[in-house]
């Protein structure tokens, strides 16, 4: 059975690693770090845990710890911090033999310091680490994931376009110097830290677009989007606020390179995706939506064609919180760690 370690276990992807662990069948202790909460149970912080460790049905006490007694305890460590602090954990669980999965966005640019430095304002503070990180998005990267011992966690927009376009820019179906991703959140990518536009008379009965044109997870876009094609592509990406808890639905669009009917788009991604546990393509006429992926790891996708026969649209959805976070970090350890890879993740949506 393993240890797990979460750092950072009170923000909402941390409690959803909380939430996933407990329910996984490898996983027999759990040890919990929170600066913010420190000494507290975490059923204090979130009531939707109680009884999950007070009634003794648990993997550990639920006390959230010092940083460091997780990282010394656990032979696996998820890190779940802000920007710019995971590379003093990463390098202690490289000297002691742990597996590492950092979702922030520390180790998604790989040796790119440049590109991560340019867009989150810090530079590396152990760049050989990031030489050795692989870039955790299982369809990708399965193989590299199964020896990685660090692995960068995707963010939750780019998982959800990469996955939509995937099929198409590697089968060259789609031109790479024409692709448009259009895409809305719930209010959970923001975090739990609230700011005034998540504040609920802002958030409400609004779709806002933000940082239109600067947003943070559009290099990364464009960087995985680029190793799909093997070739640069040139890519627009357009975040939405929406009005919701979790989710993200994406709109992508696409030149196509040649003459192809919805049918025939449709059957080149469902042949492409066959096998994949979590990615869904959906059955002609239908269209992903974030209600039929709601606290699941699963990816739906949907395949069009625009009225004028050149443009592939394709509809991709997740719960950002779960495949476009913690889920999809439980996918890589059990990837790493050589397991069933859909070991405590294999819950359907709910209904409704």
């Amino acid at each position: 059975m393993i240890h797990c370690g979460i750092i950072g276990a009170t923000g909402y992807a941390g409690a959803e690693l909380t939430r996933l662990l407990l329910r996984h069948p490898e996983v027999g202790a759990l040890s919990l770090s929170s600066t913010s909460f420190e000494g507290q149970s975490i059923e204090e912080v979130y009531p939707n845990l109680a009884g999950a460790f007070s009634k003794g049905a648990s993997k550990g006490d639920g006390r959230l710890l010092p940083m460091a007694e997780v990282v010394a305890a656990s032979e696996v460590v998820f890190s779940s911090l802000p920007h710019g602090l995971a590379d003093e954990t990463a390098a202690a669980c490289l000297e002691a033999g742990k597996l590492f999965i950092d979702l922030s966005a520390d180790f998604r640019f790989g040796a790119d310091e440049a590109t991560f430095s340019k867009w989150y304002g810090k530079p590396y503070g152990r760049p050989e680490l990031h030489a050795l990180s692989v870039y955790g998005l299982p369809e990708l990267n399965r193989a590299r994931i199964a020896k990685a011992r660090i692995v960068g966690n995707p963010g939750c927009y780019p998982t959800c376009a990469a996955l939509g376009l995937f099929p198409a820019l590697r089968l060259g179906l789609a031109d790479p110097d024409w692709v448009i991703v259009d895409a809305a959140s719930g209010v959970t990518g923001a975090g739990r830290e609230p700011s005034r536009s998540t504040h609920y008379p802002e958030a409400a009965d609004s779709l806002s677009p933000y940082k239109v044109g600067e947003h943070r997870h559009g290099p990364e876009i464009a960087a995985v989007l680029s190793e799909m094609a093997g070739a640069p592509v040139g890519s627009v990406f357009t975040p939405h606020l929406a009005p919701m808890g979790r989710g993200i639905v994406s709109t992508n669009y696409f030149r196509l390179t040649r003459p192809i009917d919805a049918a025939g788009l449709r059957a080149e991604y469902a042949a492409f995706y066959e096998g994949e546990r979590f990615v869904r393509v959906l059955p002609a006429g239908a269209c992903a939506t974030n209600r039929n992926v709601r606290l699941s790891n699963y990816c739906d996708i949907s395949v069009h064609v625009g009225a004028d026969g050149r443009t592939g649209i394709v509809v991709s959805s997740v719960d950002n919180m779960v495949k476009g976070a913690a889920g999809q970090a439980i996918q890589n350890m059990n990837i790493a760690l050589g397991l069933d890879e859909a070991a405590g993740l294999a819950a359907l949506p709910p209904a409704f």
